[in-house]
């Protein structure tokens, strides 16, 4: 019947008010994050974190690089974010270039931190209009099971905590720059923002956290993303269903609940690695 019928299937779970994985409407998926060393042997990367959301997992390895800061911006570095679905993650994807769908989760993740201001440009800006940080944040899914915006947001956020920057100074007799890896610094995390996604199915009834099965049979989904202060970041809808004034302000209220759902996890992990 699943397989003839899948959305009738849904709805007999779903008048129950729950899920054929046996959660509720409004409950998440098993969260997990490990952060750095403990997490991935990403030996090259200066900040990494693996999430997992049910069986949704994401990896996020973070490279900072030195380059000239652009000339309409001279005291700001760069943050270059890309997000990658190899075809090893599902079946749905190919290999070759990156198709819609990773593009479009790239440039969500592109919205989020400008939007949120996660990290202020200027603070990667070593000499201005001489010497500013590229970070490049590389975000690989290897599994794929929905919902794949809430997992490469955490896995971004939780990375960006674990870098750790050389200091760099510019040699005023060479003009060089001159990189001290025995003295490194934590990036400043100005706002922790968490993406909440909800799938909208038959036009009105609302489920958090979607699988890719359940995203697959919604008529729409939608992504909040909030900050520590319960701020909207940004309301991300491709399209499907429309939603009420009434219906957007409960998502915003599952999301703000959620948002310290994920930071209490971050802030645990981050506790558990450092160094006693």
């Amino acid at each position: 019947f699943r397989t003839v019928e899948p959305l009738e299937y849904y709805r007999r779970f779903l008048k129950e008010n729950c899920r054929p994985d046996g959660r509720e409407l409004g409950e998440f998926r098993a969260t997990t994050v490990n952060i750095g060393k403990s997490c991935c042997s990403i030996t090259t990367a200066d900040g990494s974190a693996l999430v997992k959301l049910g069986n949704t997992t994401v990896i996020c390895g973070v490279k900072a690089e030195l380059a000239a800061p652009a000339a309409d911006s001279a005291n700001k570095g760069y943050i270059v974010p890309n997000v990658e679905l190899p075809s090893l993650c599902s079946t749905r994807f190919r290999s070759g270039p990156p198709g819609e769908e990773a593009q479009a989760a790239s440039q969500f993740i592109a919205d989020v931190i400008e939007n949120s201001q996660i990290i202020a440009r200027e603070d990667l800006c070593i000499a201005n209009g001489k010497l500013a940080w590229v970070l490049y944040c590389d975000i690989i899914c290897l599994d794929y099971d929905g919902n794949i915006l809430d997992a490469s947001a955490f896995a971004l956020l939780a990375a960006l905590k674990n870098v750790q920057l050389p200091s760099v100074t510019i040699n005023e007799e060479t003009g060089l720059s001159e990189v001290n890896l025995k003295q490194k610094n934590p990036l400043i995390i100005r706002k922790h923002p968490v993406a909440t996604s909800f799938a909208i199915f038959d036009d009105t009834l609302l489920i958090v956290d979607p699988t890719a099965e359940e995203e697959d049979l919604a008529t729409g989904t939608v992504t909040i993303v909030t900050d520590d202060e319960g701020r909207l970041c940004s309301v991300h809808k491709p399209g499907g269903s429309p939603l009420t004034g009434a219906k957007l302000q409960d998502c915003i209220t599952r999301a703000i609940t959620r948002h310290k759902e994920v930071k209490k996890l971050i802030d645990k992990v981050i506790k558990s690695i450092k160094p006693k």
